[in-house]
């Protein structure tokens, strides 16, 4: 159980827990990745890095699965986290319109552990089964002054023809399609975990779903949205989003509007229990997790209930003229 297990304020109310105070500073983070962007140049993409190589694009995008991994290690289970890893690469390079072909993971230990090697693996397999992509190497590095535990990152290759790739720009207008999450994936882990342990441990019965445990439900994997560029493609979506860091405010990465969210799915009983426990507001939850929703995509109102119908989205809002994110009666 956490240190601040029993924290709170004057009058004995918990204290409300926020991301940047379990350890993340979302403003801090995005000014520290803009520096980085401006010393070494813009890149052509968004979700993906895009290089023209003539009639067609090779896209890259490279991500870890992040503080998932101090819950795997606390349950001593592995098996799920390279689901995570290429679903939190392959995910963008299909909210760029590109289909994920191959993948390279980077393994970084303390110390080397045939165990969970193999654990990674597996996931690793899995999803790449899934995303239908191939594994095409790796790399373990042992690292015991620099890594605690062990770290888990990759980078996903991409091909497109040019008119293939969305054009990464809604209209005001457009309808909104949502496509649901399969629960908190691999973002936000810090505020979920720091909520979690305020008054339990990960290995204590889980309260909802079907989980033995909370570590359990903490770990369900991200879920793969490589079957949906087909279908998006059909039915001309112009823009899409992976709702990853940042929560809902990634939609805005669908261009400069206003977003308005009339019908998300419902958030899982998990982002409710990290409310409650971590006291967390309504705002700082949308702003962290996809909240049930883990993939948006904009497109011409005609066309976007023929494409919910296609999958398994629904229309969940539109676009309008203006800033920002309304959802659930928040302004984000």
């Amino acid at each position: 159980m956490s240190d601040d297990a029993s924290a709170e304020n004057d009058e004995g109310a918990v204290e409300e827990l926020t991301y940047a105070e379990a350890g993340v500073d979302i403003e801090a983070s995005e000014a520290a990745t803009a520096a980085l962007i401006g010393a070494v140049g813009e890149s052509e993409g968004d979700y993906a890095g895009l290089l023209d190589i003539g009639d067609r694009y090779l896209a890259l995008a490279t991500d870890g699965v992040g503080t998932k991994l101090l819950v795997a290690e606390a349950l001593s289970d592995y098996s799920t986290v390279g689901i995570d890893c290429i679903a939190m690469n392959a995910n963008d390079l299909v909210a760029a319109g590109v289909r994920p072909v191959a993948f390279v993971d980077y393994l970084a230990v303390e110390e080397p552990d045939e165990m969970f090697a193999e654990q990674v693996g597996e996931g690793l397999r899995d999803g790449a089964e899934e995303a239908d992509l191939s594994l095409v190497g790796g790399e373990t590095a042992v690292m015991p002054e620099v890594i605690r535990g062990l770290d888990l990152a990759g980078t996903c290759a991409g091909l497109a023809a040019k008119d293939a790739i969305f054009p990464g720009e809604a209209e005001p207008g457009d309808a909104l399609v949502g496509f649901r999450s399969s629960g908190i994936h691999s973002n936000g882990l810090t505020l979920a975990r720091t909520a979690t342990t305020r008054d339990h441990e990960y290995t204590d019965p889980c309260p909802f779903g079907e989980y033995d445990t909370l570590g359990e439900a903490l770990l369900e994997p991200t879920r793969l949205y490589t079957f949906l560029l087909d279908p998006m493609r059909e039915h001309g979506v112009r823009a899409a989003a992976h709702v990853t860091g940042g929560g809902w405010t990634n939609l805005e990465r669908l261009g400069e509007h206003r977003y308005v969210v009339e019908d998300a799915f419902e958030p899982q009983p998990v982002f409710e229990f990290i409310r409650r426990e971590g006291n967390v507001s309504d705002e700082e939850m949308h702003r962290t997790f996809n909240m049930g929703t883990g993939f948006v995509c904009a497109l011409a109102p005609d066309d976007a209930e023929a494409l919910a119908d296609a999958t398994d989205g629904r229309v969940i809002g539109h676009v309008d003229e203006g800033e920002g994110v309304s959802i659930r009666g928040l302004e984000l």
